[in-house]
This record gives structure tokens, C-alpha cells and sequence, in this order.
């Protein structure tokens, strides 16, 4: 994920040690200031403000993410209206194809979950709400990004080389892009596993009252879940679905 550096250095630095605890589960004085090289000095000072505010808790000599960042996290996570008006046509996703269904939206430099419909089958592809996933490898970052100015897609993606997640993800940003405009003449996007191994994602956006894509709803299941010849059917079923919502918001 893309490191943010604004004018403020200390929250930036805040944030790269509540989002580096998040990855690593627990830590220790030492792996933040050295691995984050961080001075030890800035380092205590930080680590006792969050550790204070409860964005952080340390037992013994080892620091865990802290109850408050849940609790902010509910309330972000209330605030977006768009998730129970997406019940219904994610329930439909969902009964129609018998696979997970899920609701992205774009949050700084990836695309995060921000509801769930579990698939009532045997085979499930793991998610959770919350769940972060690279806007060039995934179908809902394609879709997130696919009706945004292109400079506003340079900003997001400033490297020309991208990050190689499977044999079949797009790495390079030109070739992306190439990949952006068949999303937009098509209205709807495909991971052909080019996020993880194994797994396959239909999205299509959801657009608000000024046509401007604020979220897309997807289905993913593991390949031969999604064989090509159902292909078809299934990117009706999502793009009916993803319509659903749009009609709602507006």
C-alpha cells in the first residue's frame, strides 16, 4: 500500500505504527522504531499518547491495537447508509448465483469492504468486512477507478510498475489503464485471478444521482466456481444488481 506524506509529520508517523501493529498483531518498542525507522525518542512519546487515547494497549513490552480504533471504526462504518440499502441487492447477487457477495468502496489508496453476504455453499472465499484489497489486482478496484479523471488515477497509482500478486495480474499502468477503458465501455470488471490464486471477481459500479460511481458491488468464488461459459449470465446478474442500488441512492 501507498505510504501518505503530508504536513503534518506526527500523524503520519502515528499512522504508520497503528497501520504497521495492525499487520504485525503485536510488537515491541524495538521493531517500531527500527523497522519503521523512527527515532527512539519520537517513537515513546507517540507510543504513549496512543497508548493514552487507547488507540493502542501494552502488556508487558508488547503493543496491540486499541478498543478505540474499534469503536471509531463501528461508528465510520455506521455512517454509510449505503450498506443497508445494499442488502437487498447483494441478497439477490447472492441467491441468483449462490456465491459471496460483497460492497467496496474506495478509502485513500485501496478499495475496503464495507458489507458481506456470505455464499450458502460448502466453498467459500475468505473475506471480512473491512478487508482491504489492491485497486489493479481487484474487479471492485477496477471498477473504483475506471470512471475516475486520469489524473486522479496517476495520483493513486503514481508507479508505472505494479505490484505482482499471481501469474495473471496487469503490472504494468499503461496496461491498466488499456484495462480501465474496456471496464468502461463494458460497465462492469473481471479479476481473472489476478488478485489471488484460485479466486475469480465480477463487479459493476454503483452510481449516485450525478452519475458519479461511488461504490460497486461484486461476486467472487473460486475459479471453476465462475467457468467461463457463465460468465455471461453472471455479469447480468451483477450488473442487475449494482443497478438496484443505483436506482436507490438516486
Amino acid at each position: 500500500m501507498q505510504e501518505i506524506t503530508t504536513k503534518t509529520p506526527a500523524i503520519d508517523k502515528t499512522t504508520r505504527i497503528l497501520k504497521y501493529v495492525s499487520a504485525q498483531g503485536s510488537v515491541t518498542f524495538s521493531q517500531i522504531h527500527q523497522n519503521l525507522d523512527l527515532a527512539q525518542s519520537s517513537t515513546a512519546t507517540l507510543l504513549n499518547s496512543l497508548v493514552a487515547h487507547g488507540f493502542l494497549r501494552q502488556e508487558k513490552n508488547r503493543y496491540y491495537l486499541g478498543l478505540t480504533l474499534f469503536e471509531l471504526g463501528i461508528r465510520a462504518i455506521e455512517s454509510f447508509d449505503i450498506r443497508e440499502l445494499a442488502i437487498a441487492p447483494m441478497t439477490f447477487l447472492r441467491d441468483s448465483t449462490g456465491l459471496a457477495c460483497h460492497l467496496g468502496v474506495l478509502d485513500n489508496t485501496s478499495a475496503i469492504y464495507l458489507a458481506k453476504i456470505e455464499s450458502p455453499g460448502a466453498i467459500v472465499v475468505r473475506s471480512w468486512l473491512g478487508k482491504r484489497l489492491s485497486l489493479h489486482s481487484s474487479s471492485l478496484g477496477k471498477c473504483l477507478l475506471a470512471w475516475l479523471p486520469e489524473a486522479e488515477i496517476d495520483r493513486l497509482l503514481p508507479e508505472e510498475v505494479l505490484e505482482v500478486k499471481t501469474k495473471t495480474t496487469i503490472t504494468t499502468r499503461s496496461a491498466f489503464k488499456a484495462e480501465l477503458a474496456t471496464v468502461r465501455r463494458q460497465g462492469w470488471a473481471f479479476d481473472n485471478e489476478e488478485d489471488y490464486d484460485g479466486v475469480s471477481c465480477i463487479s459493476a459500479p454503483v452510481f449516485d444521482r450525478n452519475n458519479k460511481a461511488i461504490a460497486a458491488i461484486s461476486m467472487s468464488g473460486v475459479s471453476f466456481q465462475v467457468p467461463e461459459e457463465k460468465i455471461p449470465e453472471f455479469v447480468e446478474l451483477v450488473k442487475t444488481a449494482a443497478n438496484m442500488l443505483s436506482e436507490s441512492i438516486r
